[in-house]
Parts: C-alpha cells; structure tokens; sequence
C-alpha cells in the first residue's frame, strides 16, 4: 500500500447491504481481503448501522474505493444502502449524523472542498443510494 500525497475529496459509498445487516469494519475488511483479495479495507472509514463510526484503512493510505480517485480521496462508507428491490436508502439518522460529523472533521482536516457519492465515480453503480448533493445541501455543508 502506498501513503496518499494529496488529498482533496471525500467518496461516500454503502455496503450495498440489507437494513437488518449490521457489519463493520472486521467483516468487511474479510470481504476485501479474502474475495477480492486486496491488502486491507478499501474504505477508510465505516458508519454501522447504530451510527458508530469505525476506522478502516490507515487514514494516511491510498484507498481502494474509488478506482478512479484511490490516490486522492478518503473513503466513507455507511452500511446498508440495498434491499430487496435493489439500490435503497435504508439508513439510519444516527448513520447520518456521524457521516457528517466525520465528513467536517475531514474537510476541516484536508480543507476538503468536493464530497462526491461513488456514484459519479462509477456511474454503473448507485452507491450511496442516496443523492449526496442534495443531502450536503440539506445539511449545510458547503462544497465546490
């Protein structure tokens, strides 16, 4: 794993989870480790289900979350996020209560000024299953 020179975004994904699935970083660092057989968690951080934030990856390394902007971004991700229709936002308020208190500690931190879902990364997926502009707009969180 390599350090990250710069950072300057923050990516928010799901699990892509069921609403009774409450994991954490331990299971979904197996999933990384051993299926995709990656060297650690690919997110950085993890929000479960009662709002408990978790550290993955060293906050200092390059993520793998975001194929395209691994080298320059921290990795968020809140459990949940699917149910049996597909793509669902299925989270708890206190799940977005800590993703903002983690997303101004790491703006204030990086003076971060673009927070994206992994969806306009990817466009194939609609991780976080919810539109984060809107969301950081409802919140008050400015960014670019």
């Amino acid at each position: 794993m390599d350090k990250r020179e710069q950072t300057n975004m923050i990516v928010i994904h799901c699990a892509a989870t069921p609403a009774s699935m409450d994991i954490g970083v331990r299971e979904i660092k197996k999933w990384h480790v051993n299926d995709n057989k990656w060297d650690d968690i690919g997110y950085h951080f993890v929000i479960r289900r009662d709002g408990t934030l978790e550290s993955g990856r060293d906050e200092s390394m390059v993520g793998s979350h975001a194929r395209a902007v691994n080298g320059t971004s921290l990795g968020v991700c809140l459990v949940g996020g699917y149910g049996t229709g597909g793509w669902e936002n299925n989270f708890d308020h206190k799940q977005f209560e800590a993703l903002k208190d983690i997303i101004i500690k790491l703006k204030d931190k990086y003076k971060i000024e673009k927070i994206i879902g992994h969806y306009e990364v990817d466009d194939v997926k609609q991780c976080p299953s919810f539109n984060v502009k809107e969301w950081l707009t409802k919140e008050k969180i400015n960014v670019v």
